[in-house]
């Protein structure tokens, strides 16, 4: 169904008596059929005309299909049917080192452990509005609604994030501040000039980031346009909303993703944990974090031990228990607001009747900060060339996961014992992305 409030009053309601599984729209086919089949839904709330594959899918598959339309959903309440904490509230998916995705319930303890932390790092209070740009597909979208809720606030879900729009909502909606990844927000920054009279007349409280890295450089051009704070926050799927930077200046030190908002955040190294200073794994246990991944037993004893979730980032504390996030041991790949797994892009890309081998790949990007790279081999005599591989992969995959760039070699470099693809020396014989090329329209779909 479309976003914007009607969904996020029907997740809330959802969530309220049942289990809400929120699912991008913009998935292909065969993506939903992967998905649908994998969640075990016992009903699908969709529009024909927003996602027709979705409603095709959940009719072929026996599950009810039913309409957008709120009005069309509302029974009569009934006493006794307020969940437990320990219910399961939410059931996400999320991108791993295999094609399949890992589905993560989430209970109704975690989200409310994620959302007290929100509101209490940034102080909100029932003065403040949140133009929430996030697809509520997304946590980050999602966890922000819940966390203006805790906190009694309002917050204005837009359908997703359009650049042109943005101050038209900023003007309109009054907001006291905003969030969104370093890819939209570079999109505002963009438009700053052009709307200096609105940013003017609709002062911001703060600005805040997820999801991906921000740039220095951003991140200053966010303070001298809005005259305000950034803040930057951390989160996964697995474990919500784990940190952020306060609006204080004690509270926040740039380049850093914050201190704590509720749960243990530590740092592992060669078996043990590292003091102040020292890089490693990420770990972060407490009550926001899930208990592990559903009919996947051995995803859930890889990254859960003793409560402890291995986040698969790189990063490190130092002296004041500020969290630096360096880089990835995943390779899952980070394009805006999106996450790619290299695994899913190259299964299709191997379903190209002349491709043989296939790796996929973060390349640099200066809008998205990632974008997706693949190398090809391709079979003896074949005449096969970049376009056609990434028409191949739009009609099949997201339009965010289709690589921008496809390199043909004649064979990928490995490891040695392991056998591993080298996934930075393909990156290296690529130049960084400068603007993004569009996954579909006219020569690719």
């Amino acid at each position: 169904m479309p976003g914007g409030v009607d969904l996020g009053v029907l997740l809330l309601a959802t969530m309220s008596t049942a289990i809400a599984v929120p699912v991008n729209p913009g998935y292909r086919r065969d993506e939903l059929d992967l998905y649908l089949s994998a969640l075990k839904a016992d009903a699908l709330v969709a529009d024909p005309k927003v996602a027709p594959h979705a409603c095709e899918l959940a009719a072929a598959q026996g599950i009810p299909l039913l309409g957008s339309d709120a009005s069309g959903l509302m029974g009569d309440f009934r006493e006794g049917m307020s969940p437990a904490p320990n219910d399961i509230a939410l059931v996400m998916h999320t991108s791993g080192t295999t094609a399949r995705p890992k589905i993560v319930p989430l209970t109704h303890r975690n989200l409310c452990a994620a959302a007290a932390g929100i509101a209490g790092a940034l102080g909100l209070s029932r003065a403040d509005r949140c133009l929430n740009v996030m697809p509520l597909y997304h946590l980050h979208g999602l966890s922000t609604l819940l966390g203006c809720v805790a906190a009694g606030t309002s917050s204005v879900c837009t359908n997703g994030f359009v650049a042109p729009s943005f101050f038209e909502w900023l003007d309109s909606y009054a907001p006291t501040w905003y969030t969104a990844v370093p890819a939209m927000h570079r999109a505002v920054v963009e438009r700053a000039e052009a709307n200096v009279d609105v940013i003017s007349r609709r002062p911001l409280r703060f600005v805040r980031s997820m999801s991906s890295p921000l740039p220095d450089g951003l991140r200053g051009d966010l303070e001298r346009i809005f005259r305000a704070p950034v803040v930057e926050a951390y989160g996964l799927t697995e474990a919500s909303h784990s940190t952020s930077n306060r609006l204080t200046s004690a509270g926040t030190k740039p380049g850093s993703v914050g201190t704590s908002t509720g749960p243990e955040i530590a740092i592992e190294g060669s078996g043990r944990l590292l003091p102040p200073g020292e890089r490693g794994e990420i770990l972060v246990r407490g009550e926001n974090v899930a208990d592990g991944y559903e009919d996947d037993e051995t995803a859930t004893a890889a990254a859960f031990t003793d409560g402890w979730f291995r986040t698969g980032d790189v990063g490190y504390l130092d002296d004041d228990g500020f969290l630096y996030v360096t880089g990835r041991l995943k390779e899952i790949i980070d394009k805006g607001a999106e996450k790619v797994s290299p695994a899913e892009v190259e299964e299709v890309l191997l379903g190209h009747p002349h491709v043989v081998d296939a790796a996929a790949f973060g390349i640099p990007s200066a809008r998205l900060g990632e974008d997706v790279g693949a190398a090809v081999v391709l079979s003896a005599d074949a005449e096969v060339d970049e376009l056609e591989l990434r028409r191949f992969a739009a009609r099949r995959l997201a339009d965010f996961k289709v690589p921008t760039r496809v390199l043909v070699v004649d064979e990928l470099p490995r490891s040695g014992p392991t056998g591993k693809v080298l996934r930075g020396e393909l990156a290296a014989r690529l130049p960084a992305v400068i603007a993004p090329k569009p996954a579909s329209g006219p020569g690719i779909a």
